[in-house]
C-alpha cells in the first residue's frame, strides 16, 4: 500500500515521500500538487500554516514601503524563493532584489548573489526556522542584509542585521520599534505604526 493510500489521501499527494538524498532546489519547479509557498530546507519540503493577519498586514507594509523607496535599480519581490544551493530553496517573506535579476512571467525563483534583503515574519509555525535555520543559511550564501519581524501587541519590531563579510554571520545593527531608518541596503524611512493603515 502507497503512504498516500494509508493515510487516507489521494494519490497525488505521493509526491510526500522524498527520494534518497532528499528533494533537490529545481524538484520544486517539477513535482505536481505542491501547496502554495513550499520550501525546501535541507532537502525536505516545508509547508506552510495558514496565515495570521498580522503576518498578512506585515508582509504589505513591508512590500509597499520598501517598492516606494527603493531607488531604480532595485526591484522588491513578496514570497518567491531563493535558490541558495541544490538542497535550499526558502522562500522570503519579502525581498530586495536587482532589478536586473527579473527574467520574465514565469521565473519561480532568484540566485543569491540577486537578493539585498531578505525580510522574515516570524509565525508561530516557523520561530526556529526564521530566527535561526533561514539567517545561518542566508548568511553563508552571501546576502548582505536580513530583517527578521517579530509581533509585539499587534505591532511589527524589526530586528537588522548585517553581514560581516569575515565571519559569513549576520550581526545585530539595530532593533526597531514605531519607526525604522536605515541609510542601507539604501536609505529608507517605514512607520511601523501604519501595519493597519489601509492607504499611505
Amino acid at each position: 500500500m502507497s503512504a498516500a493510500r494509508e493515510y487516507g489521501l489521494d494519490e497525488q499527494y505521493e509526491w510526500a515521500r522524498p527520494p534518497v538524498g532528499g528533494w533537490t532546489a529545481d524538484d520544486l519547479d517539477r513535482l505536481p500538487n505542491l501547496p502554495p509557498h513550499t520550501e525546501l530546507i535541507d532537502g525536505s519540503l516545508v509547508l506552510v500554516s495558514p496565515q495570521t493577519r498580522f503576518h498578512s498586514r506585515a508582509m504589505r507594509l513591508f512590500e509597499n514601503a520598501l517598492l516606494e523607496q527603493a531607488p531604480d535599480a532595485l526591484d522588491v519581490v513578496r514570497e518567491m524563493s531563493v535558490k541558495l544551493n541544490s538542497k535550499n530553496r526558502p522562500e522570503p517573506d519579502v525581498s530586495v532584489i536587482r532589478a536586473a535579476a527579473n527574467t520574465g512571467p514565469h521565473q519561480t525563483w532568484y540566485g543569491p548573489d540577486d537578493v539585498l534583503l531578505a525580510v522574515e515574519v516570524v509565525s508561530e509555525d516557523s520561530e526556529e526556522r526564521d530566527r535561526e535555520t533561514k539567517p545561518r543559511k542566508y548568511a553563508a550564501a552571501g546576502i548582505r542584509h536580513f530583517w527578521r519581524v517579530e509581533e509585539n501587541d499587534g505591532l511589527p519590531v524589526v530586528h537588522v542585521y548585517e553581514l560581516d563579510l569575515a565571519t559569513k554571520a549576520y550581526g545585530l545593527s539595530g532593533i526597531y520599534h514605531d519607526k525604522l531608518t536605515l541609510s542601507v541596503p539604501f536609505p529608507l524611512t517605514i512607520d511601523l505604526t501604519a501595519i493597519n493603515r489601509r492607504r499611505p
